[in-house]
């Protein structure tokens, strides 16, 4: 009985030494975290996206504790979780626009000829392996959903054939821009109302055998500009959105429609419910 008693008391206090030994040893080797980067933690809204630069929201708030990265620095959280990083780090957010995706094709079923059936795996990176993609445009929008696919905030969807963007939806993150084959997919300011929406380097008559909507380079555009907010880069329209004052002079100059003003879709939408209203009381 005794030696079962000294067992217990032996183990015991043999337990009780390497509990004070590990209790010593995780103070002193214990990583201090600064207080701050816990906070900077809760207020960034946990996407892990990668789209501030920095491996998910644990390196980001590493980063902006370190200094390396900017308060207004996570595109999804966008405003809001700027100020409240900007409040535990004692500085102040700055302006900082929300910026989001937008596919620069308008290429649609309707406006845009493809050169060949496509029967392979529906995506936008296997199909464009096959002479850069079936459509004829080779820099067009194929429309197989690649962006899509990598969209966690179910931003995009395929419309007539093309990607598009709900602006709204966007979380700015970029993992779409990431996933595109053909590189059409920029980010624009969110409260930006104009855009070209071609990335045909082609030439004019080229661009019009493949795409009604193409930019053909005709600097109509540039010429009516009143701003100096658009110019000629590779062959193709571009908008400087610093700028441009959204006043959508360009679009209406734009003979083939590639400059494409934002509150057209309403318009569009608008005249296609006319005109099927019209045709049904024709009926």
């Amino acid at each position: 009985m005794n030696l079962i008693i000294n067992a217990i008391i032996a183990l015991g206090a043999v337990g009780l030494f390497f509990g004070l030994l590990l209790s010593i040893a995780s103070k002193a080797f214990a990583v201090k975290v600064d207080p701050k980067e816990t906070l900077v933690r809760a207020a960034v809204p946990g996407a892990n996206c990668g789209a501030c630069g920095f491996p998910g929201c644990d390196g980001f708030s590493k980063a902006v504790i370190a200094g390396i990265a900017p308060v207004n620095g996570c595109p999804v959280g966008g405003a809001a979780t700027a100020a409240k990083i900007a409040e535990v780090m004692g500085v102040a957010a700055g302006d900082s626009e929300k910026q989001v995706a937008r596919v620069a094709c308008n290429g649609t079923s309707e406006s845009a000829i493809d050169k060949y059936e496509y029967y392979g795996v529906e995506t936008c990176k296997a199909a464009t392996a096959i002479q850069k993609g079936p459509k004829a445009c080779e820099f067009g929008c194929m429309g197989y959903g690649d962006c899509v696919t990598a969209c966690a905030f179910g931003a995009i969807h395929i419309v007539d054939g093309i990607a598009k963007v709900d602006p709204d939806k966007c979380t700015g993150c970029k993992a779409c821009v990431k996933a595109c084959p053909k590189n059409i997919i920029d980010m624009v300011p969110v409260t930006q109302k104009v855009f070209v929406d071609c990335k045909n380097l082609d030439k004019g008559k080229a661009v019009k055998e493949v795409c009604q909507v193409g930019c053909i380079a005709c600097t109509l555009c540039v010429k009516a500009c009143p701003f100096d907010a658009i110019h000629m880069v590779d062959g193709v329209a571009k908008i400087d959105y610093e700028a441009c004052k959204n006043c959508k002079i360009c679009a209406k100059k734009c003979p083939t429609g590639a400059i494409f003003p934002q509150l057209r879709l309403k318009e569009l939408a608008d005249k296609k419910a006319a005109a099927e209203a019209a045709k049904a009381q024709e009926a």
